[in-house]
């Protein structure tokens, strides 16, 4: 019975060139964008934070009922916001860290705020929405950072 070579002999795999499109240029411009879109997020929550906390065009009255700790929370995740765009920018791995930091800091900000709305503080109902709102942006934000970035930069050192 004769043997058909499904491989000839002497082929190795090294010998195979094949271009690939160009993904890197497709990754630059999604870091980019995202960079662009999480920096302007991360200027609006620290005018609005800032606001409130300075009290500038009588902001706090506009609030309502806020919760003080959630509004040093959010001023606190812009700055992170902004200093992770920065790492889009720059493709670094701090971008991806400083996400998953904000996002640990605004889970244990949400969950002071049940415990506060548990035990009789006030709130406003739009604090739970925005802060759920909050937690799935930085997640969002995060994931895209570690797949174009972290991903992509373990999967270069392994080649």
């Amino acid at each position: 019975m004769a043997t058909i070579a499904l491989i000839p002999k002497g082929f190795h795999i090294q010998d195979i060139n094949i271009k690939l499109p160009n993904r890197n240029m497709n990754d630059t411009r999604i870091l980019k964008i995202t960079g662009v879109i999480l920096a302007l997020f991360g200027l609006v929550s620290l005018f609005l934070t800032g606001s409130i906390l300075l009290d500038l065009f009588h902001m706090r009255a506009k609030e309502g009922n806020y919760v003080p700790f959630i509004v040093d929370t959010n001023f606190v995740c812009s700055f992170i916001y902004l200093f992770a765009a920065y790492g889009f920018f720059i493709k670094s791995r701090f971008a991806p860290t400083a996400l998953f930091l904000a996002l640990i800091i605004l889970i244990l900000a949400y969950v002071a705020l049940v415990i506060h709305i548990n035990s009789g503080g006030k709130y406003e109902t739009r604090t739970v929405t925005a802060m759920l709102f909050r937690i799935a942006i930085t997640i969002l934000y995060a994931g895209i950072a570690w797949y174009y970035i972290t991903r992509t930069k373990l999967l270069s050192k392994a080649a």
